[in-house]
């Protein structure tokens, strides 16, 4: 058995524990020690981050070649084009090499908690939201699957990995789970869950999430 914490990460939160330069971090909003984060997300993206107690589950949930399928929201600048949700689809030339074919839609604006500060929109410009699925973990990835196809991403939510998701976890906030690892994770997650229930973080912020479905 396994403790992990589903943690609905606000903006600009670091995913570590400690910063020398004063950044907000997981210590503003998670108390429990022993705990580290399982995979990345970005200082400027929100949501989903798995952190867990045991080292073999943080490698298998991190590590790519269990391709673990992470959903993502991204609000994009402009209308995107079936032309742009093929490529994604397709899969896309980075820097660092094609992406994996990835899953992609477009979709309706969430219903989510206000970003603070605002995305910065401009007024001659539409933008438009699309749910992408993918099953790797290059740096910055989704931003620059989006910007590759010609919509540049102006606000991105993770929300989810495999079967675990942020619906019903309010900003700011975490869960604690436990799982039995009975197999190694694929496209959901690993083993079976057991929810403890929702632990409030130190420092809540915004206001509760209620995601589209």
């Amino acid at each position: 058995m396994s403790n992990i914490l589903l943690f609905n990460k606000p903006f600009q939160v670091l995913t570590q524990f400690t910063d020398p330069e004063g950044r907000a971090t997981l210590a503003d909003y998670i108390k429990l020690s022993g705990f580290y984060a399982a995979g990345r997300l970005d200082y400027d993206s929100e949501g989903l981050l798995i952190l867990t107690n045991d080292g073999a589950l943080q490698h298998m949930l991190a590590h790519p070649k269990f391709k673990m399928e992470k959903t993502y929201w991204a609000q994009v600048e402009g209308e995107i084009t079936q032309e742009a949700l093929t490529l994604l689809r397709k899969g896309v030339l980075l820097k660092d090499g094609i992406t994996r074919p990835a899953k992609a839609k477009q979709m309706e604006a969430p219903k989510v908690w206000d970003r603070t500060p605002p995305v910065r929109e401009r007024k001659a410009i539409p933008t438009s939201w699309i749910e992408l699925k993918i099953t790797e973990g290059k740096n910055r990835q989704v931003r620059r699957m989006t910007a590759a196809v010609g919509f540049p991403t102006l606000r991105l939510i993770r929300y989810a990995i495999g079967s675990w998701t942020i619906d019903d976890l309010p900003i700011g906030e975490f869960r604690e789970d436990t799982i039995h690892i009975s197999q190694k994770p694929k496209g959901n997650a690993p083993g079976s869950a057991n929810r403890k229930g929702r632990n409030k973080a130190s420092k809540p912020t915004g206001r509760r999430a209620n995601p589209a479905r």
